[in-house]
């Protein structure tokens, strides 16, 4: 174990230095370095899938549920959309220099603010390969190092991942120590990272709300979390059914296992009786199992071939991450956001209405990262919103919320050129 901790502190102090080096790199190397990442993730699709596949065969072996075998398989197709995300990123603004609020004082001092990278930022994450490379991709952008610490269950993948990004952003000029791996799934060294706030700036956890906890509670350095994605849905009485059919069916059953997912829908009671039956056949179809609540249950009930069950209490503020859904039936706009504020994690809400006003409220009422009208809440994505790719979605209101893209991976500074000013 001494020795993998001390591999840990070399690899973070490389990174520190990487990043100074990387602070300062013009626009033109580090996109040349995400294009490189974006062509290898196509030539060397088969070292990785290779990698992945292994990865994939012993987690079923181990009983992996079905949620978390989503998360961790790679694809051809997949592989393609994290290569296109990638190169999304290269196209965007680089954030760091950027210049805002300037403005002269009256002593005739310039003043404004810079932005500027954080510096290392550790990651810390369970399943998801494709985290390597978006978390990865951004960070390099926004002129930050990163340590990268996976799943044991996505060791290989994560390996062979992190092999194609070094080389490539070392072809373009850009220090391959910016991008470090620990391949020790030893859990003691994630203690010894929430530890080392002199060398890494910030640690972003991605995963369960126990690993989310668990770093919150322990790490000296600042923490970007993510929480729980409980997403609600609410059908207003004016709301055009089919609309809401088609939004409900996508924002639960279009990829279930993610936290932008539907868990529970809101009906309202003077269109319930008409609307449950049209989303119910829909979703049943898709193999959704109905946690429904009394009123829901009672119009649900005659209809043959549904998964039905009554809702216990634990159904309300649960992510289910499968295809399982709660179905509440409300009296009015007001018990439905009063059952978003109790249960909801400030993740992802829609209301789907054509009335202007409830619309709104909705808007002004609901205290969420990102509040739709009308839309699935799968777009909660930082690719879906045009960021490129994401290091998370988080669901603080410091210092970033939502999507976190490049502009979230930066601070500033202020920056002040005077004349031979001197405070009186």
């Amino acid at each position: 174990m001494q020795k993998a901790i001390e591999e840990l502190e070399e690899k973070a102090k490389a990174a520190k230095a990487a990043s100074r080096t990387l602070a300062r790199l013009p626009t033109e190397v580090k996109n040349k370095a995400l294009i490189n990442i974006a062509q290898s993730l196509s030539s060397r699709e088969k070292e990785i899938l290779a990698a992945n596949k292994l990865d994939c065969d012993e987690a079923k072996a181990s009983g992996m549920g079905e949620a978390m075998l989503d998360r961790l398989l790679l694809t051809s197709s997949r592989l393609q959309a994290m290569a296109q995300d990638v190169r999304t990123v290269a196209s965007l603004p680089d954030p760091v220099g950027e210049t805002f609020d300037a403005r002269v004082l009256p002593n005739g001092l310039h003043i404004e603010r810079r932005r500027v990278p954080l510096g290392v930022i550790g990651i810390i994450y369970e399943s998801r390969p494709n985290v390597t490379v978006d978390i990865s991709t951004l960070c390099l952008k926004s002129g930050n190092a990163v340590i990268l610490r996976g799943g044991k269950e996505a060791l290989r993948s994560n390996a062979a991942l992190v092999r194609v990004i070094k080389d490539a952003i070392r072809e373009a000029g850009v220090p391959e120590d910016a991008v470090q791996f620990i391949e020790s799934t030893a859990r003691e060294l994630v203690n010894e990272m929430l530890k080392m706030k002199d060398t890494i700036d910030l640690i972003i956890p991605r995963g369960g709300e126990g690993l989310v906890a668990m770093v919150t509670e322990n790490a000296r350095m600042p923490v970007l979390a993510s929480g729980a994605g409980i997403c609600h849905t609410y059908v207003d009485p004016s709301a055009d059914l089919d609309k809401a059919v088609a939004i409900a069916y996508n924002a639960k059953v279009q990829r279930p296992t993610v936290c932008n997912a539907l868990d529970c829908l809101l009906v309202h009671r003077d269109i319930a009786e008409r609307f449950l039956p049209m989303v119910a056949r829909g979703w049943a179809k898709a193999g959704v199992e109905m946690h429904c609540d009394e009123r829901a249950l009672k119009i649900l009930k005659p209809i043959s071939g549904l998964k039905l069950a009554p809702a216990a209490k634990e159904d309300w503020g649960k992510e289910f991450l499968a295809l399982i859904a709660a179905i509440k039936v409300v009296d009015s706009l007001e018990e439905a956001l009063e059952h978003i504020a109790r249960y909801g994690s400030g993740h992802s809400e829609a209301i789907v209405t054509e009335d202007y006003s409830a619309a709104m409220r909705f808007l002004d009422e609901v205290d969420a990262a990102c509040v739709y009208v009308n839309a699935s809440t799968r777009f909660t994505d930082g690719g879906q919103f045009g960021l490129g790719a994401e290091v998370g979605i988080s669901t603080q209101k410091f210092h970033a919320r939502g999507p976190m893209g490049l502009k979230e991976l930066t601070t500033y500074k202020w920056v002040i050129m005077g004349s031979g000013q001197v405070r009186p």
